[in-house]
């Protein structure tokens, strides 16, 4: 039973091999075309697809479709072009390389490549890259050293060297070659040799053309890579552009450090933020060369802010501001795209602000305070400047002045028409100084503020006589007040003769008086309210706030002032 199940494996093995086969032969059938290139000159070299064919004309087999053909040869335009293949078809490619490029001049040293072992005489030779455009010549080219020389001549320096065919890499290094040296490659295992070559300085002293074939020689000279860099301006502030330019020759490949890859010639507007040295790095057949430009970036920026004045004045008077200063803040900016200013937010590179601090106390006395505004500037390239100017703040803050209203009372019958100027006795002038100098204070708080008088006779007379009386009082008042400094604009005055005052409101301000009148005069009621209703009343505009009808009575005066009948002349003036 073994056996037989071992047998049958072996059958279904047998037949999956043979399937597999089959299957390969028909991918192996694929439908392909043909490419014939003729090239002259004939020691031109083929490269189908980046992959290298061989020299002189060919017939490519190739997969249907379109391919990439590169025709080349050192010192000649390379030819290069897409074809497309169609099925059982050839494809017939006819290139006439053109001559390029001058002369080369040394100095020079020599690249001499053996095969050894290895069937590699038709292999490309590419140096310093491995896309067609870096292919010099072949190994049958660079191979020979006696009297008819095949030479691969080379400016000094290290060159990658690279040899392939058919997408195949024989070898690959680098290969150090002094100037009139000759550098033996055995390809095979690697190994290097280095000889002088007169020729270098000899006969090869003047410059030589970049390729040359005769019948058993070839001379292949291999210009080397030069380029350049220059910014311009080389140095510029934060945010200015500069312009970078380069040029290069004899360049297959550049980069440059930042924007690689890079055209070989060309220019760019930049605008670095920090100094950058921009390298451009050259590569051909000939080696690579990096020359560089810097480009200095000044990061700092250079700010200035100053107040003016640097002290101001300030003054409140409850709720409201009496005196409040300003200053300018004047401020510049160089090599700075952003500023910030306290307070302000953003402000332009160069301009002036008026500022009127208030300082932070709120209690009441001298005001002493230093408010500092900061000009912060910055740049995108990290450069940035702090500037700090103080304004000072000096004053006070002061209550509201307070007024002291009295009503004024007079004597019995006073002023008189005879002796207008009479009647306002000692105490009544000491309490109307005392209010003149507090609403003169207060007029700094409120400018629109009045006093108003309003005058009062007792009832005896007649309404006429009453009218008069009260008239003459208020007047009298109203010029004692204009000699202690009031504005006479600011006093209002106007007359109610006998009030309404009677003896139970004259019982309830003698309850609250601090000062009530002696128990004597005090059960004299009539004359008490006759004293009392002999005032005038006084009423602070706009807030309405009327003086205390408190009578006088711990004043030396009072006598004069209480008594019922019209005191005597000489009385009144001895006390006024």
């Amino acid at each position: 039973m073994r056996k037989r199940i071992l047998a049958v494996g072996r059958f279904w093995g047998i037949l999956g091999t043979a399937l597999l086969l089959s299957t390969a032969a028909f991918a192996q059938e694929a439908k392909s075309g043909k490419l014939r290139v003729t090239v002259s000159p004939k020691q031109a070299y083929t490269f189908v697809d980046g992959n290298a064919i061989g020299p002189g004309n060919r017939t490519v087999k190739l997969a249907l479709g379109t391919h990439h053909l590169v025709v080349g040869n050192y010192g000649y335009k390379f030819f290069e072009q897409d074809v497309s293949v169609d099925s059982d078809k050839t494809v017939p490619i006819n290139v006439d390389l053109q001559s390029a490029g001058s002369e080369v001049s040394g100095p020079r040293g020599r690249i001499q490549i053996e095969v050894g072992t290895l069937r590699a005489g038709d292999a490309a030779v590419l140096l310093n890259g491995k896309k067609p455009e870096y292919f010099v010549g072949h190994v049958d080219e660079f191979n020979h050293n006696i009297l008819l020389h095949q030479e691969l001549v080379v400016p000094p320096g290290t060159h990658q060297v690279t040899v392939t065919r058919y997408g195949k890499e024989y070898w690959s290094g680098p290969v150090t070659v002094a100037a009139n040296q000759r550098v033996i490659l055995d390809i095979s295992n690697g190994k290097q040799k280095i000889k002088d070559w007169p020729r270098g300085t000899s006969q090869l002293a003047a410059a030589i053309p970049r390729f040359t074939a005769g019948t058993a020689s070839a001379t292949i000279a291999v210009a080397p890579v030069g380029g350049s860099v220059s910014a311009n301006p080389p140095n510029i502030d934060c945010n200015q552009n500069t312009l970078l330019a380069w040029t290069s020759g004899e360049t297959i490949d550049a980069d440059m450090s930042g924007m690689s890859p890079v055209p070989t010639t060309g220019e760019k507007t930049i605008s670095p933020r920090q100094t950058t040295t921009y390298q451009l790095t050259a590569t051909g057949p000939g080696g690579v060369t990096k020359p560089s430009a810097t480009v200095e970036v000044n990061t700092v920026v250079q700010s200035s802010l100053s107040a003016s004045p640097a002290e101001i004045r300030y003054r409140r008077i409850g709720d409201k501001v009496i005196e409040q200063g300003s200053a300018t803040l004047n401020w510049s900016s160089s090599n700075s795209d952003a500023r910030n200013l306290t307070s302000f937010g953003a402000v332009p590179a160069s301009g002036t602000q008026s500022v009127s601090p208030a300082p932070t106390q709120t209690s009441n006395g001298s005001v002493e305070e230093e408010v500092k505004y900061t000009l912060t500037a910055t740049n995108v390239c990290g450069g940035s400047e702090v500037k700090t100017a103080a304004v000072r703040i000096n004053g006070s803050i002061e209550p509201i002045p307070a007024v002291l209203l009295k009503s004024i009372f007079y004597p019995t019958d006073y002023p008189d028409k005879h002796n207008p100027e009479l009647g306002l006795l000692s105490s009544q002038r000491q309490a109307l100084t005392i209010l003149a100098a507090g609403f003169t204070k207060y007029l700094e708080y409120d400018p629109g503020a009045k006093l108003s008088l309003v005058a009062h006779t007792d009832p005896r007379g007649g309404p006429q006589y009453n009218s008069s009386l009260s008239l003459r009082r208020a007047e009298l008042t109203k010029q004692f007040l204009v000699s202690q400094g009031v504005a006479q604009e600011k006093i209002e005055t106007s007359s109610e003769a006998a009030n309404v005052l009677d003896e139970q409101s004259v019982a309830q301000l003698e309850a609250q008086s601090p000062d009530p009148l002696p128990a004597d005069r005090a059960a004299q009621k009539s004359s008490t309210l006759f004293a009392y209703q002999r005032r005038v009343d006084i009423v602070l505009t706009p807030t309405n706030a009327e003086s205390v009808r408190f009578y006088p009575a711990a004043a030396s005066d009072f006598p004069i002032l209480w008594q019922r009948p019209k005191p005597a002349r000489n009385a009144v003036e001895q006390n006024q």
